[in-house]
Order: structure tokens, then sequence, then C-alpha cells
């Protein structure tokens, strides 16, 4: 039987910001019982000695009073330190390009938070995310936010059926200048507050400084994949991600085009550039992707390869794709058109319409002949 909102209780995760603090208004205006929680994951006191986590944990705070719910703060910086940023150095270490946002949402936000938010009695968690939940023939399923340019499905990818049963995204249906707006008219302290961006534990440190606190930065030689000239140093392999433009300290040689990251040799400690973006080493036609999950629990390629699309980057339009399981467990991604700059450690996230059907991290990438023209490919 189900129960009624003011039988339901619901634990909001906020953080400080004006999505979270409208989730929890929402819900409060609707009847439910609702508890706020401030989840700290990081200790994040800059050189000055200043504490951002004490000033989001007051808004939190101001906020929960001005709505007339009870609030906690709750530590989760060990589980956070072990499960996501272990993680993030282990793949920069590898030379790649780590997500720590979609490992921080399976295992934090809807893993260790989840569970705390059990022990409390709640019936669900809901946080500030622009995305949705729907219940259809007993199947949950993740459908993008309205506001395509908000929608944060991308970072949700990993959430599996139990986590979306228990879940709820008050605002996926509201474009963010009318979540905006609530928090305006109903005196939220948090809403003008300028949306956080970002890694949330380098926060507003220069991330090279913040990397190289934690891994030692070894410098080599930057190498012009083309024609094999030395275009001088690079810093260390771990600052730079395939496709990068800025940052990289060459100038304006050759025909004057902008230089690019076109690969990098953990082995030899080798950064490969390219001159202007329509070198075939930049571009690949299919990918594989390990830890794939789908959203439904289903094994969705049991009957074979299934066309969908995909994003490979946040905020990247979809692309069309046919995916293929492996006899290991990991899922080949050919593109249907050639794709730019395909990062390893990255997610890849695939959907079919509005609906999010899950994900997987990118591992290699099958580059682009160097004898092919250079025009679109339809595979």
């Amino acid at each position: 039987m189900n129960k009624s909102p003011q039988e339901t209780r619901v634990v909001v995760g906020m953080s400080g910001g004006v999505d979270s603090s409208v989730t929890a208004l929402l819900l409060k205006e609707q009847g439910y019982d609702v508890i706020g929680i401030f989840m700290k994951n990081w200790d994040d006191t800059d050189e000055f000695g200043h504490c951002t986590a004490e000033d989001d944990a007051e808004d939190v705070r101001r906020v929960c009073e001005k709505i007339g719910i009870p609030y906690y703060t709750v530590n989760f910086e060990k589980e956070y330190f072990d499960k996501v940023f272990t993680y993030f150095l282990d793949e920069y270490k590898r030379g790649r390009t780590p997500n720590p946002d979609v490992m921080c949402n399976r295992e934090i936000k809807f893993g260790e938070f989840l569970n705390k938010a059990l022990d409390l009695g709640a019936d669900y968690v809901a946080t500030g995310h622009y995305a949705r939940v729907v219940e259809e023939d007993g199947e949950f399923k993740l459908l993008r936010g309205v506001d395509a340019n908000k929608d944060q499905t991308y970072f949700l990818n990993a959430l599996n059926p139990y986590q979306l049963s228990k879940t709820m995204f008050p605002i996926g249906h509201l474009p963010k200048p009318e979540v905006r707006r609530i928090a305006e008219e109903a005196g939220l302290a948090t809403a003008r507050k300028k949306d956080s961006t970002g890694v949330c534990f380098i926060g507003e440190r220069n991330f090279r400084e913040f990397l190289s606190g934690y891994l030692p930065a070894k410098s080599g030689e930057m190498i012009d994949i083309a024609t094999g000239e030395s275009k001088g140093r690079h810093d260390g392999l771990m600052y730079y991600t395939l496709g990068q433009r800025q940052g990289l300290g060459i100038g304006g040689s050759g025909s004057g085009e902008p230089w690019f990251v076109a690969d990098k040799d953990l082995e030899r400690n080798i950064l490969y550039v390219v001159q202007g973006d329509k070198h075939h080493s930049l571009y690949s036609t299919a990918l594989v992707a390990s830890g794939v999950t789908f959203a439904s629990g289903r094994d969705e390629l049991a009957a074979g390869p299934k066309s969908c699309t995909a994003k490979f980057r946040y905020r990247q339009p979809d692309q069309g794709v046919t995916l293929t399981a492996l006899a290991d467990g990991s899922v080949h991604v050919a593109f249907d058109e050639r794709q730019k700059a395909i990062t390893p450690g990255q997610a890849v996230v695939f959907y079919d319409g509005d609906v999010c059907l899950g994900g997987g991290t990118i591992e290699t990438v099958e580059k682009v002949p160097a004898e092919q023209p250079q025009q679109t490919l339809s595979l």
C-alpha cells in the first residue's frame, strides 16, 4: 500500500547550492516528511585556513531553518577518499583522464548517503540533479532532465535499479531559471549563489599545483605526430588530455593553426601533438568500454548488437553507435560517424531517446587509419 506524502520520509542531500535548496523546498511544500543532510566529503581548507565547506554548511542551515525542516551534517571524508579520490589518482597514474563525478554519484551520494538515509528511516533520498526517474511496469528508468543544457544523466549513468527505486529528482522537470525564480520567491539564502564548477576537492585551486601535491610530475619530450619533430618538453603526461589545445606552449609555427594533444605514450613518457584539427590521429571509429552497466539491471546485449545513441563527454550532442558485447565482458562501441578526441578514463553513456540506458568507462579507442580519407565515416 502506497504511503501518503505525510507518511513518506525523504532525506535530501544538500550541498549549500540553489538546486538542492529548491529540491528540499518543493518536497516540503508537497507535504513530505523532509530531512536535510549536508555531506562533508572533503577537508577543503585552503592555504589561508578558510574552509569553503563551512560556508556551504551555513547556507544549508539557513535554508533548512527557512523551510522549517531538520538538518544534519554527515562526514563521508574517509569513504570519499577511499572510493573516489584514490580512483582519481590511480587513473592519472595510468595516464588517463578520470571522471570523479560518476564515481562519487555511484559510491557516495547514492551509496554511502543512501545507506545513511535508510538508517534514518528514509523511504527515499532526493538530490538537486537535473534528471528524472519514472516507473513503468515495475521498472525504474532514468530520464534526461527537461533542461537540456543542465541535464546530468551523464554523471548518473552508473546507478542501479535499486538506487533508482529509492531516488527522487524533484527539479528534473524544471529549467534552471525557474529553479532560481522559485528560490527568489521563497527568500532562500542560496537563490543567487553561483553554481559550483569543476572537481569538488580541487575547488578554486590551480589544477596542476593540486595534482603535483599527490603525484610527482615527470617532464618529457613533446613530438609532432605528423612529422616526428620535437616540439619541446611537456610538464608531465598527467597534465594533458586528448584533444587539448590550451597550455601546450607551442608557438604559432608552420601553418599557424593551433596545436592539439594527439596521443600519450606512458612507457616512453612522450606527449604527441599535431597542428590543426583535421589530422587522422585525433579521430577514432570505435572504442571499447569496461564496467558497462545498464539501468534496467538486465544484459541489454544478450540478444545481440544494439543500436542507440551515446555521449563521450558531458553536454556533447548524442552520437549514433552500435554496441556489441565482447567475450571478456567489455563492450565494443562502433560510431556511426568518426569522433574527435575520445579520451580513455572518461565515461561513455548510452541513450534511447530521453532514457539513459547506462554506461561504462572508455578503455581503448580504435583510431582512424592514416591512409583513410578525411571525410565522415558511416560504419
